[in-house]
């Protein structure tokens, strides 16, 4: 008997899998939704926005390329692998992508990622689709942790991780290679009880 097996799963395997992926509002009169096939455009947009390049590892060549990356976000929702929402206006148009990668149920984590589009930045948009989806992640869902890592360099997203509640525990060094170096990474979390 492994020790694992002495210890229950924070979240049992299958929990995630047989929930439908909810529609979840924000203040803003926005909401998060699942990422549709008609969505494309705005995976492209964001794949060429120097903003999300910048901090994210996003690489999307084509449309056709999005709509595979948008089928991958569903069959990884399914396997309990990640939640990821498009931050999106309730006239469908999406701004924006928001969720859970990394999940381990098991243990009883996650890790968020994130990214606006210029239409959505600066208004407070990501501190409050953050609180949402942590409140879904822990509440609803039943993790235990939930990370926020970002570049040292990106001051915005320590903004976000503070607004929205969490905690920084300190620098990981030369953590994430992005396209101008090695970056040291700041290392901020969320766990049940801090809301």
């Amino acid at each position: 008997m492994t020790s694992r097996s002495l210890i229950p799963a924070v979240v049992p395997a299958g929990r995630m899998a047989a929930m439908e992926q909810p529609v979840l509002g924000l203040p803003q009169g926005l909401e998060l939704r699942p990422w549709r096939l008609s969505d494309a455009a705005a995976l492209v947009a964001a794949g060429r926005d120097p903003g999300v390049r910048r901090w994210n590892r996003l690489s999307v060549e084509s449309a056709e390329d999005a709509r595979r990356r948008i089928v991958r976000m569903h069959e990884r929702w399914r396997a309990e692998q990640s939640a990821i929402w498009a931050v999106a206006r309730p006239d469908g148009e999406a701004l924006g992508l928001i969720g859970w990668g990394d999940i381990d149920l098991a243990e009883g984590g996650a890790e968020i990622v994130y990214w606006l589009l210029p239409a959505a930045r600066g208004n407070g948009v990501a501190a409050s689709a953050t609180k949402r989806i942590s409140r879904w992640a822990l509440t609803d869902l039943g993790l235990h942790r939930l990370r926020l890592c970002h570049s040292v360099a990106n001051p915005a997203s320590c903004r976000v991780a503070a607004k929205a509640g969490y905690s920084l525990e300190g620098t990981l060094r030369s953590a994430l290679l992005h396209a101008d170096g090695w970056h040291d990474e700041h290392l901020h979390a969320l766990v049940q009880g801090d809301v």
